[in-house]
This record gives structure tokens, C-alpha cells and sequence, in this order.
């Protein structure tokens, strides 16, 4: 699939590297001829030295042939400008990253229709939400929802003293009485889709699915369930850290945040009613204490430089938080903070990565299914998707025992009638199911593909 994309910052160069490990011919535009240098030495892509509000330069870039055009400049209104004019130069799909708080839902939906934009992405907005969902389940490190929150999945790293550890997946349904399933494991550098016969270890990074009442009666059995946090630290006044703290105390959860710039203090007291502001250098200990971060259930770290992230963060581990989280833009300061033993960290941009090869999966979708959901799991080395079963095809009607599935190919769940099912192998696939389906190895259009 032909795509476009302006604008090559930390976010463009994610989605593509993304896109081009898919297979899409991708052409990237930026202004800035010494970063298209270095993309052309690392991608083979094609890249175009311009401004895509420039109608030429769309030209040259072929516009008109291209199924999706993807803007994710610093500039919310350029974006939306460069997707109309695509749109009006004969693009078919259109996507535009806007940023800006002061946008409201009804705005948005406004400008949507207007413009004829197919997707509005906010990276602030979606890793909030991400971190939202972290924050109402303290025990695990990821959280990803499907079928409409019916079902969720969560990454835990197992300890020591874990009691799922030695003992065969399918026993241990049975043993904690909760419908539940462990669907990928990540042991050392290597992701399993396990079968009934493996045996957990310490040190295991799983991923598991379940119904959250399931869950959370898992965790109460596993003694890992831990009361939601009350009382949450925000180090940075960033975006994501306003649009996390407008969400959090709309849910009645007391807020804190540390910011060294004075204006960014007296925005957030202006804007966020109840929040308390602590005006200073967030790496210092006297302050940290002094904004009562012992007495915290949760602590987040949302400043733009990772290494402060992690640092702070693994302080905050280490006078016993309950919870921290840490907000990691670079993969290898991401892999450096899990080895430190931060177990929860969270990056922008692949959130914003997995949104955006949704839609491009969703595109190319076909085989009576469609895409609902798509998250990249196990730093990226498996894949949860959310398919939609729209008629009857080669693997619906069969207990899933009998069809022939592709190897590291895994059903995770099924959502019939409002009515969760983790799967045995007597159950089927039936047209108007929703199917969790998780693939290590494999890159899925369609349901379909997960047949030989």
C-alpha cells in the first residue's frame, strides 16, 4: 500500500520504521534535508525535501496514487491542512495528529467531518489512557482492553515467590478456580505461544487474558491484587500529564504534581480544580518528600528527558511506591529501565504506532474479517489483534481443536452476545463474533491467516 508521510520527529520515524517493516511503500517528507538523509540510509524509502502544504511537492510525491496520507508535524493546523489538500489531490485515507488541549471532543468531531479526516490521533491523550488503565490494575505492567473492555490483557513479570510458577498451564484453571489464559510468554530474548504442557518459570514476563471480574479474582487467588491508587504523584507538566490528571480526579483520585516552570505551575492550578502543585526540581529528594511521596500509592514520571524518567522513577521504587511508572521515548532506555527493575514503562510513540498500523491493517483487511484492535506486545516481538467476523468462513463453525492453525498462533478469546469466552478446544468461531487472537511471528491481515 502506497503511503505518505510528513513530518519525520520521533513519532513519524516510529511509524516509519513500522510501516516499512510491514511492507508498504512509504514516502517520507520533511523539511529538514539532514534528517531525510539519515532515513534514507536507514530505510529504503523515497524522500521528498518539502513543505506538505506545498501542492508541488505533493505532486512530485504522487499524491493522488496513494491510499493513506499520515501528517504528524509540530504543527496541529498544518496537519489538518496537508490532509485536506491530499484529500482534495485525490488521497483516500487521511490521518492527522492534533495535539492541543483546547481542541474539545465536539471540535474535534467538527473538524473531522469537515475535513474529511479518516483519523485524529493525540499521542498525550492515548498514553494517558494507556496510563489510566495501568493505574486501575496496580499488578500488572501493560494493560490492553478488547471487545469493548469485555475482555483485557495484562503483562505481568513473574517473581520468585509467584504461585503460578512449575506447575502446567492447563492445571492451573483448576487450581485458582478463574477462567483466565496465558497467552504469550517472554522468557530471556524469546516469545512463546505456549501450549497446555508449559510450565512457568521466575522471571517470565506473560501476558494473560481475562473478563476483568476474572481478573481480577486471578490476582486475589495469586495474592498479586493490589487496591487502585488513591493518591497519585505526577512528576512533569506535560500534555500527558494534564490530560492524566484531568481524568484522574474527574474519578475522585487525589493528584500531585511536581513541575519546575513556574507558568506551567500556575497553568495547571488554574486549570485543574483540586489539584496540588509543587513548584521545583522534581530530582530532588527534600522536595520529593516534601510533596508527601511516601505517603503515595502511585508515581509517574512524564518529563521529556528519559534518563531523568527512569532515574527519578527507580528512586520512587526504591523508597517502597506501590506503583511506578515511567514514561521511556527511546527503546533502548526503555529495555535499560526494565532491566533496572522498572516493570512499568510507556512510550508515546508506540501507542501511537499501534493505532496507526491498525487502520493500515484494517485497510487491507479481507476474508469475511476486519480489524478492531491491534497491539503490539513483548517490545514488539508479538502481536494481540481484535478481529470482527462479518460471515461465514474456512474456520467458522469448528472447534478449534480440529482447525488447523499456523504455528504460534493463539485464540485468545471470543466475545459472543455481550457473553466473554477464553476458549477451550470445543469452542468455535461463530459470524458475528468478536476474536482476540495473539501471533508471535506473524503479521495478520485477516482471520483468515491464521489457518494454513
Amino acid at each position: 500500500m502506497r503511503i505518505i508521510l510528513v513530518g519525520c520527529g520521533k513519532i513519524g520515524v516510529a511509524l516509519l520504521s513500522a510501516l516499512v517493516s510491514e511492507g508498504h511503500d512509504v514516502v517520507a517528507v520533511d523539511i529538514r534535508r539532514d534528517v531525510l538523509d539519515d532515513l534514507t540510509n536507514q530505510y529504503d524509502v523515497m524522500c521528498l525535501e518539502g513543505n506538505g502544504t506545498d501542492c508541488e511537492a505533493l505532486q512530485e510525491a504522487d499524491v493522488g496514487k496513494a491510499e493513506l496520507f499520515i501528517a504528524v508535524t509540530g504543527s496541529d493546523e498544518l496537519n489538518m491542512l496537508m490532509c485536506f489538500l491530499a484529500k482534495r489531490m485525490g488521497t483516500k485515507h487521511t490521518i492527522a495528529r492534533i495535539r492541543n488541549p483546547q481542541y474539545t471532543d465536539k471540535a474535534l468531531g467538527f473538524m473531522r467531518q469537515q475535513l474529511d479526516l479518516s483519523m485524529v490521533i493525540n499521542p498525550e491523550l492515548l498514553t494517558a489512557q494507556e496510563l489510566l488503565h495501568i493505574l486501575k490494575l496496580p499488578a500488572a505492567s501493560k494493560v490492553e482492553t478488547f471487545s469493548r473492555r469485555s475482555f483485557e490483557m495484562v503483562e505481568l513479570r513473574l517473581k520468585e515467590d509467584s504461585p503460578l510458577l512449575g506447575q502446567r498451564l492447563m492445571d492451573l484453571r483448576g487450581r485458582f478456580k478463574a477462567k483466565f489464559l496465558v497467552c504469550v510468554v517472554q522468557r530471556g530474548s524469546e516469545v512463546i505461544i505456549p501450549r497446555g504442557d508449559f510450565r512457568l518459570q521466575a522471571g517470565d514476563r506473560i501476558g494473560l487474558t481475562a473478563d476483568r471480574t476474572e481478573l481480577w479474582k486471578l490476582l486475589k487467588a495469586t495474592g498479586l491484587a493490589k487496591r487502585q491508587a488513591r493518591n497519585v504523584t505526577l512528576m512533569g507538566g506535560s500534555r500527558i500529564a494534564f490530560y492524566l490528571a484531568k481524568m484522574l480526579l474527574s474519578s475522585g483520585t487525589n493528584v500531585t504534581l511536581i513541575e519546575s516552570d513556574r507558568a506551567m505551575c500556575h497553568r495547571f492550578s488554574d486549570l485543574l480544580a483540586g489539584i496540588r502543585v509543587y513548584c521545583g526540581d522534581g530530582t530532588q529528594q527534600e522536595l520529593l518528600r516534601e510533596a508527601g511521596l511516601l505517603d503515595q500509592n502511585a508515581f509517574v514520571t512524564l518529563t521529556g528527558l528519559d534518563e531523568q524518567n527512569i532515574l527519578v522513577a527507580y528512586y520512587a521504587k526504591s523508597q517502597q511506591v506501590s506503583q511506578v511508572i515511567a514514561k521511556v521515548n527511546r527503546d533502548e532506555m526503555a529495555r535499560m529501565a526494565e532491566q533496572m527493575g522498572l516493570e512499568s514503562v510507556i512510550s508515546p510513540k508506540d501507542v501511537v504506532v499501534n493505532v496507526v498500523l491498525r487502520y493500515a491493517r484494517a485497510l487491507q483487511s479481507s476474508m469475511g474479517s476486519s480489524i478492531e484492535n491491534l497491539y503490539q506486545l513483548m517490545e514488539g516481538r508479538a502481536e494481540a489483534l481484535e478481529f470482527i467476523v462479518q460471515g461465514e468462513a474456512p474456520y467458522t463453525g469448528i472447534p478449534l481443536k480440529d482447525l488447523r492453525m499456523k504455528k504460534n498462533i493463539l485464540v485468545a478469546g471470543i466475545l459472543r452476545d455481550r457473553r466473554a469466552i477464553i476458549p477451550a478446544g470445543d469452542d468455535m468461531i461463530l459470524p458475528g463474533d468478536r476474536v482476540v487472537v495473539i501471533a508471535g511471528q506473524h503479521r495478520l491481515n485477516a482471520l483468515a491467516e491464521i489457518l494454513y
